[in-house]
């Protein structure tokens, strides 16, 4: 009986959705003003988190792997900025030039080497959530920790772990909160869907290599 497709429920009003919602309005407890960087920025949690970010009134800078996906959060999802980490030699300068005021919320979707810039441009008491680190998951060893560990420290950071199933008994909550932002033409997202099983390793491998945007969905 939902007035949006079914297709939606897979998407933003899922999980996809969800994650951004309550990571940053609840457990990350952002606040208008603060400057948040959010890594994975053109994929499904990312370029929603960043538009949620957007309403609440935060500044938000972006970090993608091509200058189309940079193009298209900003110019289309309302970014404060974004970074191609793939032709940025200095992620760290790269960053702080972004973020001249420093970043008091880093979202991480990636961990590995954006995960060490970022540390280096946090401020003081501010918030890393961990969302996930894609960038490990094909490790085929022991995955070193973030080498700029010790900023943590140095910056009083605070860090959380952060998984979306932990708040799925208010789902209903947070559905009704996004219907409400796609209603009024306030949230924007993209479906990268491929068709048949036969493509279903290839479909899957997008994930690692960056190629696609937004929720990625492999239809039967």
């Amino acid at each position: 009986d939902s007035e949006f497709p079914l297709h939606y429920y897979t998407n933003m009003l899922g999980a996809v959705g969800l994650t951004p919602y309550f990571a940053i309005a609840e457990v990350g407890a952002a606040k208008a003003g603060q400057t948040m960087l959010m890594s994975a920025a053109a994929g499904a949690v990312g370029s929603i988190g960043g538009q949620i970010a957007k309403l609440m009134g935060l500044k938000v800078v972006g970090i993608a792997g091509t200058d189309d996906k940079c193009r298209w959060v900003v110019d289309e999802l309302g970014f404060d900025d974004c970074i191609n980490y793939r032709t940025t030699q200095d992620m760290e300068s790269a960053i702080g030039a972004a973020c001249p005021e420093g970043v008091d919320f880093y979202f991480d979707n990636v961990g590995g080497e954006i995960l060490d810039a970022a540390l280096m441009n946090m401020n003081k008491d501010s918030t890393l959530l961990f969302c996930g680190t894609i960038s490990t998951y094909n490790a085929t060893g022991p995955v070193p920790g973030p080498y700029n560990y010790w900023q943590i420290l140095a910056r009083t950071i605070t860090v959380k772990g952060y998984l979306v199933s932990d708040h799925y008994h208010r789902i209903e909550e947070g559905q009704a909160v996004l219907s409400e932002w796609l209603k009024a033409d306030k949230l924007k997202f993209r479906e990268h869907i491929n068709e048949g099983i036969e493509n279903c390793l290839d479909t899957y491998n997008l994930l690692f290599t960056g190629g696609n945007e937004g929720k990625l969905m492999l239809k039967l």
